[in-house]
């Protein structure tokens, strides 16, 4: 009887045991599959810098957690060593194979003498060359937003496929506290940015809302403009200017509409609409394969007859329309 009861304990020992690791298994993999966000909160110099780079990480933190991402905020605590803290959650966000980005988003004051460029952290600061080095090896997609002064340099240094690299400044001379970043943590987690009105907020919106913003706060200050932000997400570490755009494409007057960045910046929502999480990974991918053709066809029109172009448009909105239809209506 002993022995029985004994064996019994074990085999529920070994069960429990079991089950503990498959759901651990199972938190793990659900991890994978969701945004990541990570807050650097930077050394605020003087109290009221302080109190505003404060808020501006409480809007990105209730956007995460109405987005559903994993979060960390850095900064806040009485950590000694912001850098150390801030590498290591990189290495372990940024080696998670996923789809899902993963968002950088630093708050505060930067450097920039001629040859680094650096974000001002408590303690020793993170420069943009180590940053670009950390995240070399990266197995998801990135999205790094640097609020702070003289931060452009950090879009030469981070630039490359699949990545959004979002820059307060145009250039590292721009040494000036920047506002920027207030107003485009207010853009990220709400619908006034929403330019397209499709219920959600891309990177390129929120971005072309707070470029917008910080323009419109120097004009009617009456100010010279001291920061001039720039989005790059096509790998060629230049960077795009606001004023480029109408809405959310480039402006008619463009000519070489291909080379603006923006199109990788348009699919990101940390915040995503309800329609937009009903699509699987594969329906996004295939929706922004067509998108793409449309945005190629929309160049091509007026090479075109109007017979050929409606017939090309059908081709692409017909398979995009029963992308959104199957995911209105999923298979029970």
């Amino acid at each position: 009887m002993v022995v029985q009861l004994k064996n019994s304990m074990t085999s529920t020992t070994v069960v429990l045991a079991l089950a503990a690791v498959f759901l651990t298994a199972a938190a793990e993999s659900v991890a994978q599959d969701r945004q990541s966000v990570i807050v650097v909160v930077g050394a605020e110099g003087a109290p009221e810098y302080g109190v505003q780079f404060s808020e501006w990480a409480d809007r990105w933190q209730s956007a995460a957690n109405a987005g559903g991402a994993d979060l960390k905020v850095i900064g806040r605590d009485d950590v000694s060593n912001d850098l150390q803290e801030l590498m290591q959650q990189l290495s372990e966000t940024s080696s998670i194979q996923t789809s899902e980005p993963l968002w950088l988003v630093l708050i505060g004051h930067g450097t920039f003498d001629s040859r680094v460029a650096q974000f001002n952290l408590r303690g020793k600061d993170l420069a943009a060359g180590d940053l670009a080095e950390k995240l070399a090896a990266a197995q998801r997609p990135i999205v790094v937003i640097n609020c702070s002064s003289c931060s452009s340099p950090f879009i030469n240094s981070l630039s490359g496929p699949g990545r959004v690299v979002i820059s307060a400044t145009k250039d590292g001379s721009e040494i000036q506290f920047s506002r920027f970043g207030g107003f485009l943590s207010e853009a990220i987690g709400g619908l006034e940015a929403d330019i397209d009105r499709d219920g959600q907020t891309s990177v390129l919106e929120a971005w072309l809302f707070a470029a917008r913003r910080t323009a419109e706060y120097y004009e009617s200050e009456g100010r010279l403009a001291t920061e001039h932000s720039l989005l790059d997400d096509s790998g060629d570490a230049k960077g795009t200017r606001f004023e480029l755009f109408q809405g959310v494409r480039p402006k008619d007057s463009i000519k070489n509409k291909s080379e603006l960045d923006g199109g990788v910046a348009k699919r990101w929502h940390l915040v995503r609409s309800e329609l937009e999480n009903s699509l699987t990974v594969e329906q996004r991918l295939e929706r922004d394969r067509l998108e793409d053709e449309l945005e190629q066809l929309r160049e091509r029109k007026v090479k075109l007859t109007e017979e050929a172009y409606l017939d090309e448009l059908e081709k692409l909105l017909v398979p995009l329309a029963r992308i959104y239809a199957a995911a209105e209506s999923p298979t029970p």
